[in-house]
């Protein structure tokens, strides 16, 4: 389950991408499928680092806890040794935790905004505060794709598509601009739920 990839295009001007899959669990089953769709051509300049994690426990990366693990120290080493300007986190969830994810109420519930479904079932939001606002700085494009997990092929589909996307962006105006063609409500919303949380910070 475990995969790493390195993309470096040209002189290594341009973003620092960071896509870090299976955080936690079993989810690394299915991110790697999604990883492994990301090609060469996908990347325009800068470079691109793509790991995807062992199975291990469990731990939600809200609790502290989980940076302690393991898995979660090295989570912290890729971030502290690439220094991404992007940095993506792939997930997968169980059907039946759908409706936590994208509740309403998950604020006040567990202290984060809920995610936001682009479609079929694919869902998007920021990452844990707790590297949010200490491993990256505001400018910083840091992003939690969600997908279910053994996903049907329309749910893979949106998910790979959209990590092109991101591949691809060569700034966050790039990316904001890319992303609202495509999901401009679902981008709006983001920027409410990061302004909530994060007071100022953009919505990536």
């Amino acid at each position: 389950m475990g995969f790493f990839k390195l993309i470096h295009k040209g002189n290594g001007e341009g973003l620092k991408r960071l896509f870090i899959g299976g955080v936690h669990g079993k989810e690394g089953f299915t991110t790697i499928n999604a990883l492994k769709e990301i090609t060469e051509k996908d990347v325009p300049d800068g470079c691109l680092v793509m790991y995807n994690c062992d199975e291990s426990k469990y731990i939600s990366t809200l609790n502290p806890l989980y940076y302690q693990s393991e898995a979660g120290q090295a989570v912290l080493y890729l971030i502290d040794h690439y220094k991404p300007d992007m940095y993506i986190e792939l997930h997968c969830y169980k059907k039946e935790n759908f409706d936590s994810l994208t509740d309403l109420d998950r604020k006040k519930k567990i202290g984060v905004p809920p995610l936001i479904e682009l479609e079929e079932g694919v869902l998007i939001g920021s990452i844990s505060p707790r590297i949010r606002t200490t491993r990256f700085t505001k400018k910083d494009i840091c992003i939690t794709l969600e997908i279910p997990c053994s996903p049907p092929p329309e749910s893979m589909e949106v998910y790979v598509n959209f990590l092109k996307v991101l591949a691809g962006a060569k700034s966050r105006e790039d990316l904001e601009k890319k992303a609202t063609e495509i999901y401009p409500e679902q981008v709006e919303t983001s920027q409410r739920y990061a302004r909530i949380i994060f007071g100022d910070y953009p919505p990536f």
